[in-house]
């Protein structure tokens, strides 16, 4: 036996041993340690990029404390600035949300005298004053509106600091109040207030109640606010220091852009019209330096060109000019602003017609451009060379096809150059409106007829009385409009895009402008082809995008030229048509916004909405409806389509309650974020609220995809073949059609083999059996695209009353 020892047979590791990682035991692996290990290699990353300093935690937290210094010191030169002698007065919008609650009252006791001065307007029947109050140094101009002047109460809410809400001590706000809640708020609402007025009327022990029930019916739009009282002086003392002090919210549309609420207005009429002149516009200057080449536009009239800015004395100084006199030392006089302001009326500047924008709004396009002259024998040859290069495929395209027509806005120097050709090809008009929806009624759809009548006639006197005056009011025209309405939109929910194919026109003619694809979703459609005529007066962003960010970096870092924030001034605004005097006149407020560049150009807009709960009427598309977008208002035509994020979205034939949808219209460019607000306008006048939402984009790229359904049945199943029929009713329809692919509702796929006889029947090949129950389904594809309804002008609505909500929007249910 061989004995070998112990130490001969020990493994000795080399110096390349496999280290295991040590146990973590729960520690959190620190950076120093990530460093150790790293060894100083740097990650690639790292090395590409800018090498970050970091900073040490003592810097980190001396940085933190920096950055919430800067912004609380922000937030206090923000609230030092409004209503002070240099800042523009604070705007205060009083809204009272029921109809118990007294607005007079309200003024009388924020027009104290002990708390300051009080100016009133001399102009129009809208009720404001002004109100300075040295002790406070602060200076409030507070306007008022009721719920039911709608149109009023969101353009005052445009451009006001605060709202404040008045609120009923019992019920809070009644349904006028809460519809207009619901418009302020998908507007988007600035800093606001809610104070409560009545309660002292209430018996002692009533009030806590009322309170606390008042408190919990607030709580479902207002979460977290607090209510203050309004019904002795103490307390609107009270409400004044909290309007003072509170933190201001911002709204970015107005922000951005440079506004102002006229105090007072005056217009001359032009020599060779009376009906336009200019209007001198003053007030004071809010969000950005307004400059006078800029474009104002009016809210509800339009966009115009201003002359010139002068800089009269503030008629309403916190601290009016003491002047001594020289003969007498120990007399003080204290100057009249107002008196005067004709002698420290000073020009602050006048228009550049090099500089001013220009109020183009269209592309006007010329029909020679797409005009050829004779080629000469180079163009031709080299047309030969360029055919051998590419081969092209030669498809049969309808009658109207031409190349990209819109005028571009490219971002390098953010002008447009009109030199895009294209070919001199006769447009048709690719917005048709079709029957989509089958002539049919629906059983459960009932309409009062003779038989109904003459059972009312069997009813007491009383009754039969009131029904024969409710029927005077009903529109039996509309009615039946309406019916005929809610029968389509039914039956587009039953059988989504299903259409009849006609009899009397052959398919091939009827769907000439419809196309199958293979796949919806990834099958291409080049935006460019088949434009309309309507595409030629519109502009288009190379990059939308990068206009925006860079439009918007200038504003936050370029020095402007022009009237400071804050600063008294009259605008004289060219042009203007003497109906926005007499609407002034009549206490209408005139609110003006300055315009970004390219913002009165038309192009089309894309915004995405959500129905709004309390209406459910069908809107079709295609249907004139109002918007509300940004700082705008106007009437135009939209079409709806899903919010996908595929190239291709399907358009929409009604406005669905379920789903947010993208609603693209014909309108002047404005620059997102804004909020947005449909209304429809009744038979009676009145503006119901449609859908809320926002501005998604400007881009005539977007398409919208229309889809027809034509479907037919089963008539002999083979194994995987089957006769269809009722689809076509005539042989050259269903060759026309043959390359296109066939579905079926539950789910097989097959394509059309050849016709059988001469009435529409088909053999048709499928990837499985079918079975007799089934619907054989073909899918047609064309772009549709806006109506150019667009109209600047909204008529203003009946006033909502409390009684007429009830028919057309539903109380939203508090509890």
């Amino acid at each position: 036996s061989v004995h070998v020892s112990g130490s001969m047979a020990a493994h000795r590791s080399g110096p390349l041993k496999q280290q295991n990682k040590a146990h973590k035991g729960g520690r959190h692996r620190g950076r120093g340690s990530a460093q150790r290990d790293g060894k100083g290699r740097l990650a690639l990353k790292i090395l590409s990029k800018k090498v970050r300093k970091e900073l040490s935690r003592v810097d980190q937290r001396h940085r933190a404390s920096q950055l919430r210094k800067q912004k609380k010191e922000a937030v206090l030169a923000e609230k030092r600035q409004l209503g002070s002698k240099d800042g523009p007065p604070h705007q205060i919008l009083v809204v009272p949300l029921h109809d118990r609650i007294s607005l007079p009252e309200a003024f009388r006791l924020l027009q104290d005298k002990d708390t300051g001065t009080v100016h009133f307007s001399e102009w129009g029947s809208t009720h404001s004053f002004m109100l300075l109050c040295p002790r406070l140094k602060h200076r409030w101009f507070f306007t008022s509106a009721r719920p039911g002047e709608l149109h009023t109460v969101l353009d005052m809410a445009k451009v006001a600091d605060t709202i404040l809400f008045l609120l009923d001590p019992l019920e809070g706000w009644d349904s006028t109040g809460d519809y207009c809640l619901s418009c302020l708020f998908a507007q988007g609402l600035p800093t606001y207030t809610l104070a409560v007025q009545g309660v002292s009327g209430l018996p002692p022990r009533k009030q806590i109640d009322a309170r606390k029930k008042l408190s919990k019916t607030v709580e479902k739009r207002f979460p977290d606010d607090k209510l203050l009282l309004l019904d002795t002086q103490k307390e609107a003392e009270m409400l004044l220091r909290q309007l003072a002090n509170q933190k201001q919210r911002h709204l970015a549309f107005r922000d951005r852009r440079a506004y102002l609420f006229a105090h007072t207005a005056d217009f001359a009429p032009s020599e060779e019209n009376n009906l336009v002149g200019t209007l001198k516009i003053s007030g004071y200057v809010r969000g950005q330096t307004l400059n006078v080449n800029s474009l104002l536009h009016i809210i509800g009239q339009g966009d115009f060109q201003m002359k010139q800015i002068d800089a009269p004395m503030d008629p309403f100084p916190l601290n009016p000019r003491v002047i001594k006199s020289q003969k007498d030392p120990g007399m003080i006089c204290v100057t009249d602003a107002v008196a005067d302001m004709e002698e420290d009326l000073k020009v602050l500047m006048k228009a550049d017609p090099d500089k001013q924008e220009s109020l183009q709004t269209e592309v006007i396009p010329d029909p020679m451009e797409g005009e050829q002259t004779w080629p000469t024998e180079e163009e031709l040859s080299e047309a030969n060379d360029f055919l051998k290069k590419s081969s092209k495929v030669v498809k049969k395209v309808p009658k109207g096809t031409s190349s990209y027509q819109a005028e571009w806005i490219l971002d390098e120097d953010g002008e447009s150059d009109g030199e895009d050709e294209y070919d001199d090809m006769e447009h048709e008009d690719f917005i048709e409106e079709e029957s989509q929806v089958r002539n049919g009624s629906l059983g459960h759809f009932c309409v009062h007829g003779k038989e109904e009548e003459e059972e009312y006639e069997t009813m007491t006197m009383g009754e039969s009385v009131r029904d024969d005056l409710y029927d005077d009011n009903v529109d039996d025209e509309a009615e039946e409009k309406m019916l005929e309405k809610y029968k389509q939109e039914r039956l587009q929910e039953m059988f989504p895009d299903e259409v009849d194919t006609p009899r009397d026109v052959a398919a091939r003619i009827r769907f000439q402008k419809y196309r199958g694809l293979k796949s919806f979703r990834t099958s291409p459609w080049d935006p460019k082809e088949n434009l309309p005529q309507d595409y030629a007066r519109i502009f288009q962003f190379q990059n939308f995008t990068n206009t925006r960010k860079r439009l918007f970096k200038e504003i936050e870092e370029k020095e402007v030229e022009g009237a400071e924030v804050g600063w008294y001034v009259t605008l004289h605004v060219s042009e203007v048509p003497s109906s926005v005097y007499e609407y002034f006149k009549r206490g209408a407020p005139l609110i003006a916004f300055s315009l970004l560049p390219h913002e009165q150009k038309m192009s089309v807009l894309n915004m995405v909405v959500s129905r709004y709960s309390g209406n459910t009427e069908p809107v079709k598309a295609k249907e004139e409806l109002i918007f509300h977008c940004g700082f705008r208002r106007f009437r135009a035509s939209p079409l709806f389509s899903q919010h996908t994020a595929a190239d291709k979205h399907k358009f929409q034939r009604f406005l669905t309650a379920d789903v947010a949808l993208v609603v693209t219209i014909y309108g002047p460019i404005t620059f997102p974020p804004a909020s947005v607000l449909l209304f429809k306008q009744n038979s009676n006048g009145m503006h119901s609220l449609i859908a809320t939402g926002y501005l998604l984009s400007v881009d005539p790229d977007r398409m919208v995809i229309k889809r027809v359904v034509l479907s037919g049945h089963p008539f002999k199943i083979f194994t995987k073949m089957a006769v269809v029929r009722y689809m076509f009713f005539n042989r050259e329809d269903v060759l026309w059609f043959k390359p296109v692919e066939l579905r079926t509702k539950w789910g097989r796929r097959g394509h059309i083999k050849e016709p059988l006889g001469t009435h529409g029947h088909m053999k048709c090949s499928f990837d499985g059996k079918l079975k007799s129950q089934d619907t054989v389904l073909m899918n047609l594809y064309k772009r549709v695209f806006p109506k150019w309804t667009y109209d600047p002008y909204v008529p203003e609505p009946v006033p909502w009353m409390k009684s007429e909500i009830s028919l057309s929007v539903p109380e939203v249910d508090m509890k």
